[in-house]
Parts: structure tokens; C-alpha cells; sequence
């Protein structure tokens, strides 16, 4: 059977549904496979930042630094350090259930979604996690908390942690393909970009406001995962399947807007409310 020739670039959830299944396969101790582990090179990465933190959470009494760390207040800074500090023996469950939760992920749709298009958001999704760099939809996963601009003490900056484990990986898994990179400037500064790709797209929101057309600022979260059950379900491999679709929200494709860069084979596609 014939894969489509792309992939989808997307950040994780901050929320998180807990729980998960305690009997699943561990992911730091898989011998033969990749499944449900797919980026499974990165493990003695995952293994230092893992381990950094939790030196820290048990060294810094103060919960003011633990603060600066996860960027969180009251019980959820308490749930956060808990589930770092028991992380090697947590539950699992797949990375697309774990951030169901969250707007982008709902929105998706993805127990809507037809079998087939399910299996390509699972086979060509790629998510950058603070904690874990790289993972597909698929990949199982315990609870956790560590966004990709946090600062961890003795690792310093998690994207730029990331960055030479993660490149070169991603750089190869992405090579001559159609990438859709809906990702927040956040995340795609953990990616050195080599430009392997056939072509790069960034879609971009516009709506009217008081100087004219303008990024939408509100309700990013729920139009990126409207567009990712879109290109699932059309296998949208090329940006001629938009010219004549009217996203859910009512943004429709505006050529005279939208813009490529040759030299990095980058395109920004603009999606105009009507």
C-alpha cells in the first residue's frame, strides 16, 4: 500500500489525562522494537533531562524555584512534581490520549476521523515534547509536566537541549517529504532545519481587526487541530487541496496572501476568515 509522502509537525498538550495502563511495555527498557517507541534513540536523552529534574525536585525545598521550573502554582506544581518524581514506574498510555484533553487535540477528532486516516495521523505525526524531544501519536507515554522553554538546573533551556539530539533525527525522518509544521515558534526552536524536506508549510490565520487583516491571537489551539483532521482526512500532501476548502471555522485560502521562499522551500499559506 502506497504511504503518503508527508508529515505533520505539532506541539503536545498541557493538559494531560491521567491514569494509563500499568502492565504496558516499559518505554526506557524496550529490546528489539521500536513500537510504541518510535523515536527510542533518544532514550539516554530522555534518561539525563529525567534525571536532572529529579534532582532537582528533591533538592530545592523552595517552592519558588520549582515554580520558575514548571512555570506552575499550588496543586498543580504539586501533581507536576510527583508525577516527575515517580515517572520511571508510571502508567501508560499513547501520546494521543495522554493530550486528549487538550483544545488542539480535541478538535482533532481523531475517534471521529476513518480508520485509514486515524492510521495516517499515527504513522506521519510527529510531536515535540520538552520531556520526551520527539514522539509519534502513538508512542506511549507516563504523565508529565516540562514545557520546551523551561530552564531545568544543570540541562538549562529544554529546546535548546534538544536541538543536536532531536535535528538530525527528525531532519532524516522528514526527508523529501511534504511537511506541514504547525508548530509554535516555542517548540521549532529546539529544530536546527535543514531544509531535507520537499517542501515546508506554515499555515497562518488571518482575521479582520482594527488595522486591517491580522494573526488570529484567541482560539489558535482548536483552528491547527481542525486543519490536522483536514489533512488526515484528505491526505493533503500539497497545498492544492486547499484552494477550494472552507475550514469549519470559516477561513478559506487566500493565494494573493500567502507567499514561498525558494531558497528554503518554505511556504506560508494564509487562511482568511470570511
Amino acid at each position: 500500500m502506497h504511504m503518503p509522502n508527508f508529515a505533520v509537525l505539532i506541539a503536545p498538550s498541557e493538559e494531560m489525562k491521567t491514569g494509563g495502563n500499568p502492565f504496558a511495555p516499559d518505554m526506557f527498557d524496550y529490546r528489539s522494537s521500536d513500537t510504541f517507541n518510535y523515536f527510542s534513540r533518544l532514550n539516554p536523552e530522555r534518561r539525563v533531562l529525567i534525571d536532572r529534574l529529579q534532582e532537582a525536585i528533591t533538592r530545592l525545598s523552595n517552592e519558588a524555584a520549582l515554580e520558575k521550573i514548571f512555570g506552575i502554582t499550588g496543586k498543580p506544581l504539586k501533581d507536576a512534581r510527583d508525577a516527575m518524581l515517580g515517572i520511571y514506574s508510571a502508567p501508560l498510555m499513547s501520546a494521543l490520549g495522554r493530550y486528549s484533553p487538550g483544545v488542539m487535540y480535541a478538535s482533532m477528532d481523531f475517534p471521529g476521523l476513518p480508520t485509514g486516516a486515524q492510521r495516517r495521523l499515527l504513522e506521519n505525526g510527529v510531536v515535540f515534547s520538552g520531556l520526551f524531544g520527539l514522539l509519534r501519536p502513538d508512542d506511549l507515554i507516563p504523565i508529565y509536566r516540562l514545557a520546551m522553554n523551561a530552564i531545568v538546573p544543570g540541562v538549562g533551556v529544554v529546546s535548546e537541549y534538544w536541538r543536536p539530539h532531536i535535528s538530525g533525527i527528525l531532519n532524516e525522518a522528514i526527508k523529501g517529504r511534504f511537511v506541514w509544521d504547525l508548530l509554535p515558534e516555542t517548540h521549532r526552536m529546539a529544530w536546527d532545519d535543514a531544509h531535507a524536506y520537499a517542501k515546508r508549510v506554515h499555515v497562518e490565520f488571518l482575521v479582520n481587526g482594527a488595522q486591517g487583516l491580522e494573526p488570529v491571537q484567541g482560539d489558535k489551539e482548536s483552528l491547527r487541530g481542525q486543519l490536522v483532521n483536514f489533512i488526515m482526512r484528505e491526505t493533503a500532501a500539497g497545498i492544492g487541496s486547499f484552494l477550494n476548502w472552507e475550514h469549519p471555522a470559516g477561513y478559506r485560502y487566500d493565494e494573493t496572501r500567502s507567499t514561498y521562499d525558494e531558497a528554503t522551500r518554505t511556504a506560508t499559506i494564509a487562511l482568511v476568515k470570511q
